[in-house]
């Protein structure tokens, strides 16, 4: 899964709790996981699904990133986001599920297996990181409130509070920010639900307290402090397909074969690797199609994009 590195160890400044990492698995030690909500410290065991590259700094991930509820500046996330409230929270789980209800976050982390995950995160934009989640397969939570047989997709919906979240008092987009994947897309061991990143717990600015990472699509794909979850039979409308659909399609995974309309896919930047390091080429499913092509199989990818 992993390809060669384009980040030298020179070009990184991570956290001190991660300077010790190597040393750490080398130990066969966790690192500890703080999820959301002051709930007590997890060890979050080091995936096998991870990349070997090495993850942008902290403050690359916190400080460059879009979530358009707090403005559309890459730096008004961090600005913004600080009012957010999230103590406390739930997440309403709906539709065709045996056991639906509102069940408060700290429910939802009970018992699930937290572990580190290293993942190439791939922005539509043509830019790109390598981000150290920790967070657990939503398939955990889905097999947990029951799956019912006609369900085929799973929807998901952000926060709406305008009071906290000042890009809302705009009409960019037609809130809540809506997302949905194919259930067997949601049910596979890559896609996770994420409550923290660098081993703490997840930043207001980068999707708290719980997001969703799918790291083989667009990471408009990967909807932040999500507040519902529902299972349905028909597929959901997602927000940035309901802005554009010619642009922006359902699917959205990582193509390098097939470019937005007003730009190319076949390159990225990565985020923090210096002004003479160039483009690095895009790779299918942003490099993990081993794992996840065979999900596509008999689809034409340049209309299902």
């Amino acid at each position: 899964m992993p390809f060669k590195a384009d980040l030298k160890w020179s070009d990184v400044t991570p956290k001190s709790v991660w300077m010790n990492r190597r040393s750490l698995l080398a130990g066969g030690a966790a690192l500890i996981a703080a999820p959301a909500l002051g709930t007590p410290a997890r060890a979050a065991t080091r995936s096998p699904w991870s990349t070997d590259e090495e993850p942008n700094t902290f403050e690359q991930i916190t400080t460059y990133n879009n979530f358009y509820e707090f403005g559309l500046d890459k730096g008004d996330p961090a600005r913004n986001a600080g009012q957010l409230t999230t103590d406390p929270w739930s997440v309403v789980i709906d539709g065709l599920v045996d056991r639906p209800g509102t069940y408060d976050l700290a429910d939802l982390l009970n018992g699930a297996p937290i572990e580190e995950r290293i993942y190439r995160f791939r922005c539509v934009e043509a830019w790109s990181m390598v981000i150290p989640w920790q967070g657990f397969e939503l398939a955990h939570l889905l097999n947990r409130v029951g799956v019912q047989p006609s369900a085929r997709y799973v929807a998901f919906e952000t926060l709406v509070r305008p009071s906290e979240m000042p890009g809302q008092r705009s009409n960019i987009l037609d809130w809540p920010y809506r997302e949905g994947l194919r259930l067997d897309e949601a049910m596979h061991p890559l896609t996770i639900l994420a409550t923290g990143l660098y081993g703490e717990e997840m930043p207001k600015q980068n999707g708290a307290p719980i997001r969703l990472v799918v790291p083989w699509k667009y990471g408009f794909k990967s909807i932040k402090s999500i507040v519902r979850i529902s299972l349905t039979a028909e597929q959901p409308a997602t927000s940035w397909n309901m802005q554009n659909a010619r642009e922006y399609g359902f699917y959205s995974n990582v193509n390098p074969n097939v470019d937005h309309p007003r730009w190319s896919q076949a390159s990225e930047r990565r985020v923090g690797a210096g002004i003479f390091a160039g483009r690095i080429d895009t790779q299918m499913f942003n490099g993990y199609g081993e794992h996840v092509a065979a999900l596509y199989a008999g689809q034409d990818l340049t209309r299902d994009y």
